[in-house]
């Protein structure tokens, strides 16, 4: 019986040893050469190319931010869009307004090959009738993922402010 208890022993040990060998050991925190994590100041830039793209009035080079299967939660829609044809149809009348954008307020969460950006921004639109132009106070959030090598926004919630919160 102790001869049988001392060899289960060994090899539960050896066993154990194995898993440590540094051949099997995990990639240590941060190392996995398959994580992406975005910095601030790329998330400033893919804000940026936001506003550029809305500055092109082209509904589809907005689209092309947006994964194939984003969720796009508009401002002024009443239907979430859930893929490139009915994002790229919302923004057709939105950049009738051209459109600038302007983060005011900003919280930042990240991990591998995903950020999320939220907070408040202000959205200055122009009447394409007069040029008058009016800000639109809104909250925001950004969930953006990393896929195919690019960042892409995966999920837009924009919502107007409440006048008197």
């Amino acid at each position: 019986m102790k001869k049988f208890v001392l060899t289960a022993a060994l090899a539960l040990g050896a066993v154990a040893t194995a898993g440590l060998a540094p051949a099997q050991a995990k990639p240590a925190r941060g190392t996995n050469p398959a994580c992406h994590r975005m910095t601030p100041v790329q998330l400033d830039q893919q804000f940026a190319a936001v506003n550029a793209s809305w500055a092109s009035k082209s509904p589809d080079a907005v689209a092309a931010l947006f994964d194939d299967d984003a969720v796009l939660l508009a401002t002024v829609a009443s239907v979430p869009r859930t893929d490139r044809a009915g994002i790229s149809d919302y923004f057709v009348k939105f950049l009738k307004g051209s459109p600038v954008g302007r983060i005011d307020t900003s919280t930042i969460k990240s991990g591998c090959n995903w950020a999320l950006r939220m907070g408040t921004w202000t959205v200055i639109m122009s009447d394409p009738a007069t040029g008058a132009k009016t800000d639109v106070k809104a909250r925001y959030t950004f969930l953006y993922q990393f896929e195919g090598g690019k960042w892409r926004i995966e999920h837009l919630h924009s919502s107007v402010l409440p006048a008197n919160p």
